[in-house]
């Protein structure tokens, strides 16, 4: 019955954040009604503790070996960092100014950009036969230079935007504080646990998968829920230009390495990695960070639900293609030996 469960989830993912954003879009309360909402449980359940519990969950699956990756596959490591930190928040600006996309979403769909790597993109790492533990390697040090990276290109391209849609104000010390304590701390805390108490979290670590996934859709729930009759408005618009920074990162993310001539298994990873951001972040700094802006936390919301399924589609695309090369490679070895 566990694994059914367990299963359940890790295979229909991308069919469960769908449901609950048509829910929390039709209901209207379905979420925002008790999550952060004080008086339900005196306010424990809200929108930072869940992407806290994800975080954490993130350092209970990394070992002091994943960030020693960075050594050992340093093209790789570099690769995908600077593609993530360079194409990615360059994207969302040009994506926001070629729609025309008005303020609140032009911010959020920066902002996302701007954001790190995404835990997902391990699990679809595993599923296309990439390279998990340079996926693993990547959303770490990421996650680590987020603090620093994050609120600086966020500033730098929203400065840009701003010149022709008007003063967007950016708080880079709320944002570096809240990346710290959202995700920094909990990531840390979780792989401190991991490393001393490796029992305890091996019995855990199957029921991850469960946790993120309703973690994660909780705050898609709310976003939905309470930007329901904006998004009427601007639901399309916003979806197109979602769909569009994700195809384009996971492209750059696989001719980068392509480029370099990375074995396709760390194509895989490096294409996933950099198409996958980690928009459960993105959502909560629009929230706390451009309060002012109503629809800034949508992009994230809505790129939580997108590129779980775009995901699992470049997944299957690439697992495809990596069982074809290494298919012709086998067939040509043996008439190589006969020579």
């Amino acid at each position: 019955m566990k694994k059914r469960i367990i299963g359940l989830f890790s295979r229909h993912m991308a069919a469960i954040v769908i449901a609950t954003s048509v829910f929390a879009y039709f209901v209207h309360g379905s979420f925002t009604s008790w999550i952060g909402n004080p008086d339900f449980v005196r306010g424990f359940v809200s929108v930072p503790h869940l992407l806290m519990l994800v975080m954490f969950g993130m350092g209970l699956t990394l070992t002091p070996g994943d960030f020693l990756q960075v050594f050992r596959q340093p093209r790789g490591i570099i690769a995908g960092e600077a593609a993530q930190f360079l194409f990615m928040p360059a994207l969302g600006f040009l994506i926001a100014k070629l729609l025309d996309l008005p303020p609140d979403l032009a911010v959020g769909v920066i902002l996302v950009g701007c954001c790190p790597g995404g835990t997902a993109s391990n699990v679809m790492t595993y599923m296309a036969k990439g390279d998990v533990a340079l996926s693993i390697g990547m959303t770490a040090v990421s996650t680590l230079l987020a603090p620093v990276v994050t609120p600086l290109a966020t500033m730098f391209y929203i400065g840009l935007y701003q010149h022709s849609a008007g003063s967007v104000e950016t708080d880079a010390a709320a944002m570096f504080t809240g990346i710290a304590q959202i995700v920094i701390v909990p990531v840390l805390l979780g792989l401190l646990v991991n490393t001393f108490f490796s029992r305890l979290t091996g019995a855990i670590k199957e029921y991850l998968p469960v946790i993120s996934c309703v973690a994660i859709c909780l705050i898609i729930g709310v976003v939905i829920d309470g930007n329901s009759s904006r998004l009427a408005e601007t639901g399309w618009l916003l979806l197109f230009a979602v769909a569009l920074h994700n195809v384009a990162g996971c492209a750059l993310g696989f001719f980068s390495a392509r480029l370099l001539k990375l074995s396709p298994a760390r194509q895989s990873a490096i294409t996933l990695e950099v198409g996958m951001q980690n928009s459960g972040l993105a959502t909560h700094l629009a929230m706390t960070c451009f309060p002012a802006l109503a629809l800034a936390a949508a992009p994230g919301a809505i790129f939580s639900v997108w590129h779980n399924i775009s995901g699992a589609i470049v997944a299957a695309l690439l697992r495809r293609m990596n069982e074809k090369q290494s298919a012709a490679r086998q067939a040509t070895e043996p008439e190589d030996s006969d020579r």
